[in-house]
């Protein structure tokens, strides 16, 4: 037998962040339907992440996007998705691998979804890397009533482990 273990919370962080890259998909083929509209929060400074001087200066670690009535070009890769924005009447290309999401949020249907950094980011290794990641995977928002949290609160996958 083997000492490893099957890293649920790696597995849930990739299946989450998969919803975030369908439904970008979907947004870019055929638009946003209804009131839907996105608040996307990341990490700037994240490998991969391209953006002007101008917003990396003013944002140097983290930034939050809302896709709505004023967005272009919005392709989505696996890895990444890219969009044109205009930012004080600027427009400006951005490329946001998925990995530097930090949260995603649909305010129309009370969605949203947080993620934890990945394993190797805050430069931790091992079985403690792991542990912290389990504390902070990423968490549905939504309506939650067996738990005693109201519609719109992120609730831990703490609140679901037995004590």
């Amino acid at each position: 037998m083997t000492d490893a273990i099957i890293q649920y919370d790696v597995l849930a962080r990739e299946a989450l962040r998969h919803v975030v890259r369908s439904v970008l998909e979907s947004a870019a083929r055929e638009g946003l339907p209804g009131g839907h509209h996105f608040y996307i929060t990341f990490r700037t400074d994240a490998p991969g992440v391209t953006l002007s001087d101008q917003l990396r200066q003013e944002f140097p670690s983290e930034m939050t996007i809302v896709l709505q009535h004023q967005f272009w070009d919005l392709h989505v890769t696996p890895d990444k998705f890219s969009v044109k924005l205009s930012f004080g009447g600027v427009p400006h290309e951005l490329a946001i691998p998925f990995a530097a999401i930090s949260a995603f949020f649909d305010p129309s249907v009370q969605f949203g979804l947080q993620f934890a950094p990945l394993a190797g980011e805050e430069e931790k290794t091992g079985q403690d890397a792991r542990r912290e990641e389990a504390e902070t995977a990423p968490s549905p928002v939504g309506d939650r009533s067996d738990d005693g949290s109201q519609p719109g609160d992120v609730v831990s996958l703490d609140a679901f482990r037995k004590k």
